[in-house]
C-alpha cells in the first residue's frame, strides 16, 4: 500500500477524518464523531466501502473518539494505520502568518494559539486534534501538517482586507478582514480551470462555498482578491446560525436597549440568527426548500439568503473588473440545492444568466457540470474536496 495520509477535521463538537492516498485521491477510510460532551456522543464511519457505526459514551469527545479510531477501526485493517505516513489538520484560523501550509512545530502551534481570538469556536479544538495525534502517533509527529482556512485569503489586496477603523487596530492587533474556506476555494477554482480549459494563473471565477458556513470568493488569474467572510467566519452571508453581514449599530441597540450582555449577543449571532434565526424552527437549508411554497418563515429565510448571495456575486463581478470564466458553487448546499441556485441567478439576470431547469436538477448529489443555458454566461457545479487539498499539501511537506 502507498503512502496514505490520516486528515482530521476537529470541530467543537465534532470530529470530521478520513485517510487518503495523496496521489491517486482513493479514500480508505471517512468518518464523523459528533455530539461530544452530550449523552449521545457516537461515532460513524466508512472502510473499504464497509459502514459502521458506534456509541462513543456519555461526555467523550475528541480524545475518546481518537481512540476509538485507533483502537477498534484500524483494527478492521491493520495494514492501513501502517501505511499512515503523516498527518494532516485543517485549522480554520492562521492570522497572517500563513501563506500557505506547514509542518507543525511549537512555534506553529503557538501561532495557532494567537488566532484563537479570531476563531474562538474551531482553533481550540484544532489544538485538542494536533495534541492527541502527537500522543497516538509519536513515531509521526514531525510530520503533522496544518493547512489553513485563511491562506488562499492572503493575496487580497490591502483595500479588500482592511476596515475602515482606526488603522492601528490593524497594526498593532491584527484587525483586518482574513476569510475561511480557502481551501474549498482553492480547489473549485482549480477543477474550474481544467474544466474550461484555462491555466490555473488565467481563470477568474466566483467560488460560491454554501453550507452551515457560507462563503464567496472572487478570484482573478488564480488567487483571491476578496471574499466575504472577515476578522472571524461571522461576516458576510447568510448561513445556517451565523447572521452574517449586520449593521454593528445593532449590536450597541442589543446591549443597551435590550440590556443583553456581550456573551448573550455572542451567542444570538453565531448560533440564533442566520436560517435558524429567520425560519425560528431550524438551520437545515431543506426545511426552507421544501417548505417554500406553503409556510412564510421558509420562503423569507431562503429568499433573504439567496439575496444576500446575489448581492456579493454582484460586487466581486465589478472587482475582478475583467472576462469572468463562471460563478462555481458548491459546499452541501451549493452542490445540492437546484433551488437555491435558480433563485440566486434569476437576481442576476441583468448580467445574463440563464438558469437551465434540466442541467440545473442534473447538477445535484454528487454530479458536476454547467447548469446555465447555452449563450448564457456560465454558471456551473463542482463538487469540492477539502480532504483531498489536505492530503496533497501534506505530502508535499512530509513526502
Amino acid at each position: 500500500m502507498s503512502k496514505l495520509v490520516l486528515i482530521l477535521n476537529c470541530g467543537s463538537s465534532s470530529l470530521k477524518f478520513s485517510i487518503l492516498d495523496p496521489i491517486s485521491g482513493d479514500e480508505k477510510l471517512s468518518g464523523l464523531a459528533e455530539a461530544f460532551y452530550l449523552p449521545e456522543a457516537r461515532i460513524k464511519w466508512k472502510l473499504h466501502g464497509e459502514k459502521g457505526q458506534a456509541d462513543l459514551g456519555a461526555g467523550a469527545a475528541h480524545a475518546e473518539a481518537l481512540n476509538f479510531i485507533v483502537e477498534n477501526i484500524f483494527t478492521k485493517d491493520p495494514t492501513l494505520q501502517n501505511s499512515i505516513s503523516a498527518i494532516g489538520h485543517r485549522i480554520v484560523h492562521g492570522g497572517e502568518k500563513f501563506t500557505q501550509s506547514a509542518l507543525i512545530t511549537d512555534e506553529v502551534v503557538r501561532e495557532i494559539e494567537n488566532a484563537i481570538q479570531f476563531a474562538p469556536l474551531h482553533n481550540p479544538a484544532h489544538l485538542i486534534g494536533i495534541r492527541e495525534a502527537f500522543k497516538l502517533f509519536p513515531e509521526l509527529k514531525d510530520k503533522n501538517v496544518a493547512v489553513f482556512d485563511t491562506a488562499f485569503h492572503q493575496t487580497m489586496p490591502e483595500e479588500a482586507y482592511l476596515y475602515a477603523l482606526p488603522y492601528s487596530l490593524y497594526k498593532d492587533h491584527g484587525v483586518r478582514r482574513y476569510g475561511a474556506h480557502g481551501t474549498s476555494h482553492y480547489y473549485v477554482s482549480r477543477q474550474a480551470a481544467k474544466r474550461l480549459g484555462v491555466a490555473e494563473d488565467k481563470v477568474n471565477v466566483i467560488t460560491c462555498h454554501l453550507g452551515n458556513g457560507a462563503s464567496v470568493a472572487a478570484i482573478r488569474h488564480g488567487e483571491c482578491i476578496d471574499t466575504s467572510m472577515g476578522l472571524t467566519p461571522l461576516e458576510g452571508l447568510v448561513m445556517g446560525t451565523r447572521s452574517g453581514d449586520i449593521d454593528p449599530a445593532i449590536i450597541f441597540y442589543m446591549h443597551k436597549t435590550l440590556g443583553m450582555s456581550v456573551e448573550e449577543i455572542e451567542t444570538t449571532l453565531t448560533k440564533k440568527s442566520g436560517l435558524l434565526g429567520l425560519t425560528e424552527v431550524t438551520s437545515d437549508c431543506r426545511y426552507a426548500e421544501d417548505n417554500y411554497d406553503s409556510e412564510v418563515p421558509a420562503k423569507r429565510a431562503l429568499d433573504v439568503f439567496c439575496y444576500r448571495l446575489a448581492k456579493y456575486i454582484g460586487s466581486y463581478m465589478a472587482v475582478i473588473g475583467e472576462r469572468l470564466d463562471a460563478i462555481v458553487f458548491t459546499g452541501g448546499i451549493g452542490e445540492n440545492s437546484a433551488h437555491v441556485r435558480e433563485i440566486t441567478l434569476n437576481h442576476l439576470k441583468l448580467f445574463g444568466y440563464q438558469i437551465d431547469e434540466e442541467r440545473n436538477l442534473a447538477a445535484r448529489f454528487g454530479n458536476e457540470g454547467v447548469i446555465t443555458k447555452e449563450g448564457s454566461p456560465l454558471a456551473m457545479v463542482i463538487p469540492t474536496n477539502e480532504e483531498l487539498v489536505i492530503a496533497q499539501d501534506t505530502a508535499k511537506l512530509c513526502f
